[in-house]
């Protein structure tokens, strides 16, 4: 891409939220990540028992993403496969009846349950409550080879929640990666607070419905 080229698409995805937004954006990220360690720690507890009945292996899930300004951080999940899901090192998509699952895994990924120790990450600034899901080096390097405005997103910090997530679910192909990167390129363009507001009711909403997304 030319660098006019790349100054235009900049244009057209400036960032929508005003800086004192933002500022407000981490106050509820702060204060809504420690409400939620606090009123759902009996789901924490839940859960980690149903794991380690399962299978007795380890109950958090942690993997290295690419996140705020492109940096490295630490994800945490509760486990929903078995231990040796990748025991090749190789990174592989999660697909829809996909045999690495546990029973249990099965069940909160379904319900969005394994994203729950995300409280911990949004809490450290590493993430946010809305904002493009992080994805794995391996994945970032095939996607910003076909879409270089990929890099855009590293203004964002990642997000537990997004508008991607609700209406594109979870990616297992590439072809989903490329259209969850076109709607996280107009969610930075068009974000605001309200959007975020919209965003997080809209998933909880479709969570205790249990509608599939």
């Amino acid at each position: 891409m030319t660098k006019v080229g790349t100054m235009r698409e900049e244009a057209h995805y400036r960032d929508g939220m005003s800086p004192a937004a933002c500022c407000i954006k981490r106050c509820i990220d702060i204060a809504g990540s420690i409400g939620g360690l606090i009123l759902l720690s009996p789901v924490f507890l839940i859960v980690y028992i149903a794991i380690k009945n399962e299978d007795y292996g380890p109950v958090i899930f942690k993997q290295e993403r690419i996140g705020y300004r492109g940096k490295i951080f630490t994800l945490y999940k509760f486990r929903s496969m078995t231990v040796t899901a990748e025991v090749n090192g190789k990174p592989v998509l999660c697909q829809k009846n996909d045999k690495r699952l546990t029973r249990i895994g099965r069940f909160l990924r379904e319900h969005h349950l394994d994203e729950l120790p995300q409280l911990w990450n949004v809490l450290k600034g590493e993430m946010s409550f809305v904002g493009p899901r992080p994805e794995r080096s391996f994945f970032v390097k095939q996607i910003t080879a076909i879409n270089p405005d990929y890099e855009l997103l590293y203004r964002l910090r990642p997000g537990l929640f997004s508008s991607a997530t609700l209406y594109n679910g979870y990616t297992d192909t590439m072809e989903k990666m490329l259209q969850r990167l076109r709607m996280d390129l107009e969610y930075l363009a068009n974000r605001s607070l309200w959007l975020d507001i919209k965003i997080i009711f809209l998933t909880v909403f479709f969570i205790l419905t249990g509608k599939k997304f």
